[in-house]
């Protein structure tokens, strides 16, 4: 076998850039402009904007009822980027209302927004499936997010259990992975010691949809038994099936 070959193989199981080769000290040309192009997809991906009224209406036709559209205090991409801390803090919630529903879903763009754009109404579609034996509160949609601040909207909507959908920062081999954070008891002020972390979605490359909520869903059951998510919580998804 060549070397070619060697790497052409091992290249279909792994999105590393593995095998690259070389032209005298350099990488070859072809290698360069990919790395170029990749590294432009992913700043692309963190700066590109929230569409929020075509996506407010691929999640209302999920079924879960209209969603309510919250942003942070970082009222700007770049303020966004800048300042981590406005992005956990929410400006307004007075849209917000109290419910009596067991899940709350905020879908947040994060540093990703092509991400929650391609996946976020496929994996909220797949949630609604997988937690059907819970009332689930209409979604929320959260523009210059970061995860802690779905503990805001979390406690507003009075929620025992909140489910973070958020743009995964983008990498050089995938621009437009989401990821989920699960906190049972949400409020202002939660740890990441108190979340569970499911990520990497992305069919077709990454986690699918249908697999990512499965364990969702029974990260969920052992939240509400347990009384607790975070480190004392583990994923048992696969003793189920």
């Amino acid at each position: 076998m060549s070397t070619s070959d060697f790497w052409t193989d091992l290249r279909v199981t792994t999105q590393a850039r593995i095998g690259l080769g070389r032209a005298g000290d350099a990488l070859p040309t072809t290698r360069v402009l990919e790395f170029r192009a990749a590294h432009a997809a992913a700043r692309d991906a963190v700066h590109m904007p929230l569409d929020t009224d075509s996506f407010a209406r691929e999640i209302a036709a999920v079924g879960l009822g209209d969603p309510v559209v919250v942003s942070s205090k970082a009222s700007t991409r770049s303020e966004y980027l800048r300042r981590p801390d406005l992005g956990r803090q929410p400006e307004d919630l007075s849209g917000v209302d109290t419910v009596d529903a067991d899940i709350g879903i905020v879908l947040c763009d994060g540093l990703s927004p092509r991400a929650l754009m391609d996946h976020g109404a496929g994996l909220l579609a797949a949630l609604k499936e997988s937690l059907g034996t819970f009332t689930i509160a209409s979604p929320v949609i959260a523009t210059q997010a970061r995860v802690a601040l779905g503990d805001h909207v979390g406690a507003a909507l009075g929620v025992s259990t909140l489910i973070v959908v958020i743009g995964e920062r983008p990498g050089l081999s995938v621009a437009d992975s989401l990821g989920i954070y699960l906190t049972h008891g949400p409020k202002p002020g939660r740890n990441d010691s108190e979340r569970n972390c499911i990520s990497n979605i992305h069919p077709p490359g990454g986690m699918h949809y249908d697999h990512a909520a499965r364990v969702t869903a029974s990260l969920v059951a052992g939240a509400r038994t347990l009384g607790r998510s975070g480190v004392d919580l583990k994923d048992s998804s696969r003793e189920l099936t």
